[in-house]
């Protein structure tokens, strides 16, 4: 099955199976929003379907934040719940296609919707969309699932050897401000373009 599909994630959100969804902008992703104080910098959210994220980066002032997804059905939404939100920021477009650059990015259960496959080119592809010392920034699965994904999970050792190829791991430990549900499954981690 290709979880790059189009048509397979559009299914997913019209028919409301959408467990990766908590309903508002993580706990992590909020907190390391706050503490920033150059709101002028340009941030990707790539696959990042309802936009939860998108919203409140948005709302506190980062004015440069891009929303991209494959589906068009969770982006369409968004737009009409969020009209102030520029249409010129909703990316409906393939990742691995996708041509920007940025100053962050922020990982919020993209990358474990990719098969284990995709992460050498989810790596490569983030690379070429981060300006010289820009950072990812997100929260990864730190669990492997007992069913076939997605989401595909993963662990600390394997993440490091994947990301050190590409990029500086300034930060990659548990993650102590998961939701409830996700608390003791999750990193915390933020990487530097080298």
């Amino acid at each position: 099955m290709n979880y790059l599909d189009e048509s397979y994630w559009t299914q997913r959100y019209e028919q409301g199976a959408t467990g990766w969804d908590i309903g508002y902008a993580s706990t992590p992703l909020v907190q390391y929003l706050d503490q920033i104080e150059n709101r002028e910098i340009k941030v990707l959210i790539p696959g990042g379907g309802n936009g939860h994220e998108a919203a409140y980066a948005f709302e506190k002032g980062f004015q440069n934040t891009f929303l991209l997804d494959f589906a068009k059905f969770p982006l369409t939404k968004f737009s009409k719940s969020n009209p102030q939100f520029p249409d010129e920021n909703l990316l409906n477009e393939d990742f691995f296609t996708h041509e920007g650059v940025y100053d962050l990015i922020l990982e919020q259960t993209f990358f474990c919707a990719l098969h284990p496959d995709q992460r050498e080119a989810y790596c490569e592809k983030m690379k070429t969309l981060l300006k010289p010392n820009g950072k990812i920034v997100g929260v990864l699965f730190s669990v492997e699932f007992e069913k076939q994904g997605p989401p595909f999970g993963g662990n600390i050792r394997d993440y490091e050897k994947l990301f050190s190829t590409y990029f500086d791991i300034i930060k990659m430990e548990p993650c102590y401000n998961s939701i409830p549900p996700r608390r003791g499954a999750e990193l915390f981690f933020m990487l530097q373009n080298q």
